[in-house]
């Protein structure tokens, strides 16, 4: 019945991290790990509360859910028309595939100091450096979705008198849609990976910020707080995407 309603998954997800946090909690009591590196899970819920009343968590996730959203709302405007480009000039599209597929393995947050000095200390750096990380899947994703439409769809769609705008519109965004949304869902993970590496090294506020702020604290408890609250950060992110994408296909 739960399995039905698709509560099975959840149930059995919330019954894996419970589990894990009894073992760890065991594992820490006796001493198989060190306390003063990971707290004890029952330190972290104790700290929550005070964690919440006491630290701006809300505008500390407002200011990271912010950045990273404007940063993937720019690569999708931006990446999706550049793999279009590279899908309809296929020279460009396998002169220049590689030399962005290298630029993802790239460790582009160290360019972070040349951001400040262009954007100075505000949330603007972290926009822009997760929509330079971002931006990467969504061209390659929506060039690959694109690739993989079946050529006989688009002859048909041609037959009818379809123009190239319908095409794009009502045959080869359907058909790539799944990778174009793979792409936008790594585009998220990365640019909120380097929204909050900027938050923490720069100490630009956001969710980022109160992790290190914690750590020099050494309130351990209270940074594994911000940890899950990062966690949750990206969780509805995920839940996000995936709304967005099962609306898209009901229309």
């Amino acid at each position: 019945m739960f399995a039905s309603r698709g509560a099975g998954p959840v149930i059995a997800g919330l019954a894996a991290v419970a589990a894990f946090a009894i073992l760890l909690e065991t594992a820490i009591s006796v001493g198989l790990i060190g306390g003063f590196v990971v707290a004890p899970p029952t330190a972290i819920a104790a700290a929550l509360p005070k964690f919440f009343a006491e630290e701006a968590v809300g505008r500390a996730f407002l200011l990271t859910f912010g950045s990273t959203f404007a940063a993937a709302a720019l690569a999708a405007l931006i990446g999706i028309p550049v793999g279009y480009a590279l899908y309809r000039c296929q020279l460009l599209g396998r002169a220049y595939e590689n030399w962005i597929g290298a630029m993802f393995s790239a460790p582009l947050i160290l360019l972070y100091p040349m951001f400040l000095v262009v954007f100075g200390r505000t949330p603007a750096v972290c926009i822009a450096m997760g929509f330079l990380v971002g931006i990467i899947p969504v061209i390659l994703k929506t060039r690959e979705g694109l690739l993989a439409a079946r050529p006989v769809l688009i002859d048909v769609a041609r037959s009818f008198g379809a123009s190239e705008r319908e095409i794009l519109r009502k045959v080869l965004l359907p058909a790539a849609r799944p990778p174009i949304f793979t792409g936008l869902r790594l585009c998220l993970i990365y640019a909120m990976i380097n929204v909050v590496g900027i938050e923490f090294l720069a100490n630009l506020g956001g969710l980022g910020f109160l992790v290190g702020e914690m750590f020099d604290r050494y309130d351990i408890p209270a940074m594994y707080a911000a940890l899950i609250c990062l966690i949750l950060t990206s969780a509805l992110f995920y839940t996000l995407t995936g709304r967005a994408e099962r609306w898209l296909g009901a229309r």
